[in-house]
């Protein structure tokens, strides 16, 4: 199995615009920028599972979260950067269960300022590699707001496909809003 943070080597990816855009491992100095990052995308959208300032660990403890995932063989977190500024977090992650230790979940966000620049799709690119590389993960699935259709057209790009619904599933200012449920198979 490959293990996320201890091999996966830096990369640079052109942009539409012409951008340089840097995917790497986090480090636990990035820790206080991620929180900030988590807590301003968090309002620039409905689309994730928390709002403005709702991301609540402490930089203590996301330093703590990122030291753990060094020994998580089949978990990979991507910084996307643009100069030094963080613009997209993802990650992979399967659990390890021996039972259900070839499924993995992924979840992705770019900050607003940077969508339609191809960042997702290349910080997802790489967290496929990952999948792929690992020997075990067969299956990877995500969740998105029914209404993402920007988000579901690249999903659905890279060999996602639509299995399900979770109905209800965000509560969104007093409303109620579905999650589509994604799959795509790695290997049969």
């Amino acid at each position: 199995m490959t293990e996320g943070k201890n091999l996966y080597k830096p990369k640079e990816r052109l942009l539409k615009n012409g951008e340089l855009l840097t995917i790497r491992t986090p480090e636990a100095q990035d820790a206080k920028s991620m929180i900030s990052y988590l807590n301003q995308v968090g309002g620039e959208s409905d689309n994730l599972l928390f709002g403005e300032n709702e991301f609540p660990l402490t930089v203590e403890q996301e330093t703590s979260y990122l030291k753990s995932l060094e020994s998580q063989s089949g978990t990979l977190m991507l910084l996307g950067l643009l100069d030094s500024e963080i613009v997209s977090v993802a990650q992979i992650s399967s659990l390890p269960r021996k039972r259900i230790a070839h499924n993995a979940e992924i979840a992705l966000s770019v900050k607003k300022a940077h969508w339609q620049k191809g960042i997702g799709r290349h910080v997802m690119e790489e967290l496929l590699t990952f999948a792929k590389n690992s020997g075990t993960i067969r299956t990877v699935s995500l969740g998105v707001k029914a209404d993402n259709e920007t988000a579901i057209r690249l999903y659905e790009k890279l060999g996602f496909e639509k299995i399900g619904v979770h109905k209800d599933y965000f509560l969104i200012r007093g409303e109620y809003f579905d999650e589509l449920l994604m799959d795509l198979r790695i290997s049969e």
